[in-house]
C-alpha cells in the first residue's frame, strides 16, 4: 500500500503489531463511499485509543488523491491506496454490482440520481479527470491483528452493501457512535 506522500508499506505492516479495522472503499469519486468515510470520520480517535485499534481506510487509486478525499470527507484516520487492486484481488472482493442485494447502507444519505451527478461532477471538476480507480471495484471491511489473525470479513456485494460502522466497531471492541443529529436518550 502507498500512504498520502507516495511511501510504499507492506499491507501486513497495518495490523502487524495492533488490532485494525480496515475499510477497502470502491473509488475515491464514489458518493456512497464518500459518505461512508464521512461516517467513519466521527469515530473519535480516543475510542480507537482506549481499545489499541486502528482505524484505516484503503482506496485503490493513485495515492495523490488521499489527501484531497481526506479534505472533502473530513477523515483524519489512517489513509493508504492499492493503485493496482492487489489486496482487493488476494482478498476476492468483486467486480460489478449484485442487484439482487436489498441491503442498504445506513450511512448512506444521497439517493442514486442525485449521487451520481456529484460524483460525476466532482470527477469532471477535479485536477485529474478520472474516476481515482475502477468503477467496477467493489470494497469491504475486515478486522485484522495482531498478527496474521482475522476477526471479521465482509466483501460488498454492491455500492449499497456497506457493513454497519457501529457494527464493525462493537466486533472491534471499540465504543460506539451515535451518527444521528439526535440526541441520545439516557435511561437511568
Amino acid at each position: 500500500v502507498l500512504d498520502a506522500d507516495g511511501g510504499s508499506f507492506p499491507f501486513s505492516a497495518l495490523y502487524g503489531e495492533r488490532k485494525a479495522i480496515v475499510v477497502f472503499v470502491r473509488n475515491f469519486l464514489c458518493y456512497t463511499c464518500k459518505e461512508y468515510v464521512e461516517d467513519l470520520a466521527k469515530v473519535p480517535k480516543e475510542f480507537l485509543q482506549e481499545a489499541n485499534v486502528r482505524l484505516i481506510v484503503i482506496g485503490q487509486s493513485s495515492y495523490h488523491h488521499i489527501k484531497p478525499f481526506c479534505s472533502l470527507t473530513g477523515y483524519t484516520h489512517e489513509m493508504y491506496v492499492d493503485p493496482q487492486r492487489q489486496i482487493y484481488k488476494a482478498l476476492g472482493m468483486k467486480r460489478g454490482e449484485d442487484d439482487n442485494v436489498s441491503a442498504r447502507s445506513p450511512h448512506v444519505k444521497s439517493n442514486m440520481l442525485l449521487g451520481s451527478i456529484k460524483s460525476l461532477w466532482r470527477a469532471m471538476t477535479g485536477p485529474a479527470f478520472d474516476f481515482q480507480g475502477d468503477p467496477a471495484q467493489q470494497g469491504g471491511a475486515l478486522i485484522l491483528g495482531p498478527g496474521h489473525e482475522l476477526h471479521f470479513l465482509h466483501l460488498d456485494k454492491n455500492r449499497l452493501d456497506h457493513v454497519p460502522i457501529n457494527t464493525v466497531l462493537q466486533l472491534a471492541g471499540v465504543k460506539t457512535v451515535n451518527f444521528t443529529n439526535q440526541p441520545q436518550i439516557i435511561d437511568i
